[in-house]
């Protein structure tokens, strides 16, 4: 069998330098579709008029359309129609393809986490002097949040996966640093697995980490 261990342990440190501009990708991607998919599900959920339906619209454009035609589109069609964006950086359209596609996940799944909370405890905390605003802050949402983080982190881990679609477009992140090494050294088995692995271990820590989070929030809901 022709595999070489040893090299693909070589070419790992080389990989891990082309980490950050990963996790920097799929981070502020992340950040950026939770502002736009919580409005999307406030608007949504109270079914503001005419806002509701580009919302649908919105929703179903991107989550009925692949990630990678929405990020060509962007970093490839926009200049075409908008001269002024022609010097966007190939990272900024990858976070703004992604930042898209995710929030319309995201809403969904807090629409769900906001309606999984019984609209009797919003309805009791105004009857008491509550604001709408507080109630929603101080009752509904800590609830909906809770409620929504699994699949939440699901969206999450996917998004650092499809951050390898940015190679497409000229990023130098981990696949594509990965698909350099392999190109030279026409060590394809190696370099691919090793840039596998990484991802693998990626999502593990993360799982970790959500866990441990929603065993922390939890403690108030457990006898």
């Amino acid at each position: 069998m022709n595999f070489d261990l040893g090299y693909m342990i070589e070419i790992i440190p080389e990989l891990l330098k082309y980490l950050p501009m990963t996790l920097y990708l799929a981070i502020v991607s992340m950040i950026i579709a939770v502002i736009i998919g919580v409005i999307l599900a406030l608007i949504l959920v109270n079914k503001t008029p005419v806002l509701l339906q580009i919302a649908k619209v919105y929703i179903s454009f991107f989550r009925g359309t692949p990630a990678l035609v929405q990020l060509l589109l962007i970093y490839f069609g926009l200049p075409q129609l908008f001269p002024g964006l022609n010097a966007m950086s190939a990272a900024t359209a990858a976070i703004i393809a992604f930042s898209l596609n995710t929030s319309a996940y995201l809403a969904e799944i807090f629409r769900a986490g906001l309606q999984s909370v019984d609209k009797g405890q919003a309805e009791a905390a105004v009857s008491v002097g509550m604001t709408y605003a507080q109630a929603m802050r101080g009752i509904v949402i800590p609830q909906a949040v809770r409620n929504a983080i699994p699949a939440t982190g699901n969206i999450f881990i996917g998004l650092i996966k499809n951050s390898s679609l940015a190679f497409t477009i000229g990023v130098t992140e981990l696949l594509s640093q990965g698909k350099l090494l392999a190109t030279a050294n026409l060590r394809f088995f190696e370099a691919y697995l090793a840039v596998g692995l990484i991802y693998w271990a990626l999502t593990i820590l993360y799982n970790w980490l959500q866990q441990w989070y929603e065993h922390r929030i939890g403690k108030p809901y457990r006898v």
